[in-house]
């Protein structure tokens, strides 16, 4: 059916593009997408091209920031330089600011390890993190819990090594959860991480 409708398929195969939209999930953003008023559309459209514009990577953490402005991170003075926490992306990086429980400087490694989908040591940024350790005292791996995420945080520790002091996030039962729904490898974690009262 689609063949009859090339623009909409069009607009199907590059929403299909978004990494985290279920199959499931594309034709309701096509309808989304269809069912939104011209100025919405073009209001959307504009906002998208124009983040394309003026947001680029940080040279030093890799983290979003505006073109013609500096780091929130890196150059903000009351963070403190000698700690840097390693994630995956900036959705994580965003998750731990909105905890204000760090405040430390980032680096965003651009992803995780995955030889499946292609993606290798070379495509991370391992090789400027390791320009950064010098007066640094510690480096937190805040990966993601994955084989993915595993694997990656024990390449970046193992480049890492003799340089400075790594660390990683705790793992174990999240706050506010009953053990009887838990999956058993967190438990495992858990019991294995545990910690004096």
């Amino acid at each position: 059916m689609l063949d009859k409708l090339p623009s909409l398929q069009r607009l199907v195969r590059n929403l299909q593009l978004f990494p985290t939209v279920s199959s499931k999930n594309i034709y309701r953003a096509t309808a989304f997408f269809l069912d939104m008023n011209q100025e919405k559309a073009e209001q959307f459209c504009y906002a998208l091209l124009e983040a394309k514009k003026k947001i680029k990577a940080c040279d030093i953490c890799f983290a979003w920031q505006e073109v013609d402005g500096e780091c929130l991170f890196c150059f903000d003075a009351k963070r403190d330089k000698t700690i840097i926490c390693v994630v995956e992306s900036w959705q994580e990086l965003l998750a731990l600011e909105q905890s204000k429980s760090f405040n430390g400087l980032y680096h965003v490694l651009g992803g995780a390890l995955c030889p499946l989908e292609g993606r290798g040591p070379e495509d991370l940024t391992t090789d400027q993190l390791l320009r950064r350790v010098e007066g640094v005292t510690e480096i937190i791996l805040g990966l993601n819990q994955t084989p993915e995420g595993e694997a990656t945080a024990a390449y970046v520790s193992n480049q890492l090594n003799g340089l400075v002091k790594v660390s990683c996030l705790a793992r174990g039962v999240p706050v506010g959860s009953t053990l009887e729904f838990t999956d058993r490898v967190t438990l495992a974690q858990a019991i294995q991480e545990r910690r004096p009262y």
